[in-house]
């Protein structure tokens, strides 16, 4: 049941992030962007493309899915989600698919944000480029047969990575 409208206040804005206070109930919400996409790419040999790059907040390297906004460069605002997926997914892994379908829409973390991120998946991606992401992300790809994936991320897990929940909500449409 949604709660009614209540006193809302910005306590501080960034780039593509501010957080208010709404009733008493203090979050973040995305700015400067449209919507938050994950992609779920296997490549024709049955691998899972996941990035891992150093995060600030948890002072150490995720294990994720390729990722991003959509709708936070210049001009091109109006975005399509699928297309953000798209070029998320160039970018960060150098890999591109054919076929796209919508799979998944979800709260990142309800208690702390009001992102939604939208779920793409996409099958037989090839790798056409380098990837590693936009300036400053050093972005590092990795894809990983699907028969051995859960005992690589517990390889990267005891090397002291973190592995993002996005790739286990990967793994449950995979199967």
């Amino acid at each position: 049941m949604a709660k009614s409208p209540t006193t809302r206040k910005t306590i501080t804005r960034g780039k593509f992030l501010q957080l208010v206070n709404d009733g008493g109930w203090e979050y973040a919400e995305r700015v400067n962007a449209s919507g938050v996409v994950a992609i779920i790419a296997t490549t024709a040999k049955r691998e899972l493309v996941l990035t891992e790059q150093y995060r600030a907040p948890v002072k150490r390297a995720v294990i994720d899915l390729p990722a991003g906004l959509a709708g936070d460069l210049s001009g091109q605002e109006s975005e399509a989600l699928v297309e953000a997926a798209k070029r998320e997914l160039a970018e960060e892994t150098g890999y591109a698919g054919k076929l796209w379908k919508e799979v998944y829409t979800a709260p990142s973390s309800p208690g702390l944000s009001s992102e939604i991120v939208v779920y793409f998946q996409t099958s037989n991606a090839r790798k056409l480029a380098s990837g590693g992401g936009v300036e400053g992300e050093q972005i590092t790809s990795h894809a990983i047969p699907l028969r051995s994936i859960r005992r690589w991320l517990k390889t990267r897990m005891a090397e002291g990575l973190y592995v993002d929940p996005k790739v286990y909500v990967a793994l449950a449409f995979l199967r």
